[in-house]
């Protein structure tokens, strides 16, 4: 078998480091899209990895019969046709532990920008802290605190219970829905305490959730879960979390309920249309932005190389 792999779209140095340690060849430079079939056959790449810029469909996976294995540096593997690739005997992996950490602090980022009105307070005060400065004082007099308040989480996964540890440290209530999962023991590392704290987190259904919460964040793989009809059931003031998948929320139906004041910000890592987003919602006052930058941390990526590293090891040898 050969032992090359196309890292297209990058690993980090660790990850590389301990694959050529193990005696692969690992190539980083990036191939266009259209250009990948007849790299990866000319080249007889045995593994491919991607982050989520490149996408692994049928075409490829039926015209690379050496590629053996696809590996995504990450969770979300949507950009992949993962049970047609399974069905054609191609071992399909994933990253999901490494970057769980750094999107649950991104969530708290936006979180905090949006009660204190920072996103729009650092637009504002460039242009108009010098001559409007008792004006923006005003504008932004009323924020609010986490503490006490409700953190609704849909899909309590790794990441979501990530930010359910860090909801409780701030002293909020949690409330989380997952279809998958009926309860967790989520662990508190406390500086100076040897042992953590443990507290236990039951789900309840999502129609739950969303009543209740006043603020709602989303960890799911993707579907369209958010809608006029749920935007409906919510609290007046809510604010909404998406750091999973764009299209998680009905865009449209978001820029309504903050038009209409029922959703007071809405906080967004991911878009409807990547990787051109709606100018609607890129130029919207209530929405705190950034381009999918959940799992970019250097902490986070240096994790992700080494798992990538040692599953591949350990399934191409």
């Amino acid at each position: 078998m050969s032992k090359k792999i196309l890292a297209n779209d990058g690993i980090d140095e660790q990850g590389k480091s301990l694959l050529e340690k193990a005696g692969f060849t690992v190539i980083t430079e990036k191939v266009n899209q259209e250009n990948l079939i007849e790299e990866i056959n000319k080249q007889n790449y045995s593994a491919l990895t991607v982050r989520s810029a490149t996408k692994v469909r049928k075409d490829i996976i039926d015209a690379c019969p050496n590629l053996k294995v696809i590996a995504r540096g990450g969770v979300g593997m949507d950009n992949i046709d993962v049970e047609y690739a399974k069905q054609q005997g191609k071992l399909v992996i994933n990253t999901p532990a490494a970057s769980s950490n750094s999107v649950a602090e991104l969530v708290f980022a936006h979180l905090f920008n949006a009660v204190r009105f920072l996103y729009d307070s650092n637009r504002q005060m460039p242009s108009n802290g010098e001559n409007k400065f008792e004006e923006l004082k005003k504008k932004y007099a009323k924020g609010v605190e986490l503490r006490g308040k409700t953190m609704g989480i849909v899909g309590f996964g790794r990441i979501g219970q990530y930010v359910a540890k860090m909801a409780l440290g701030l002293g909020m209530e949690v409330v989380a829905f997952d279809p998958f999962v009926t309860d967790a023991t989520i662990e508190l590392e406390i500086a100076g305490l040897k042992e953590p704290v443990k507290v236990q987190i039951k789900t309840i259904g999502m129609d739950k959730v969303i009543m209740q919460a006043d603020f709602i964040t989303f960890h799911v793989p993707g579907g369209k879960l958010i809608s006029k009809h749920e935007i409906a059931a919510m609290k007046k003031g809510v604010i909404l979390i998406n750091s999973a998948r764009g299209g998680v929320i009905n865009e449209d139906d978001l820029l309504e309920g903050l038009n209409s004041g029922k959703i007071s910000h809405a906080c967004l890592d991911v878009f409807e249309n990547e990787p051109r987003p709606s100018v609607a919602i890129l130029n919207h006052p209530k929405i705190s932005l950034t381009p999918h930058i959940g799992a970019a941390t250097n902490e986070a990526q240096e994790r992700i190389g080494i798992e990538l590293a040692e599953k591949l090891i350990e399934n191409l040898n």
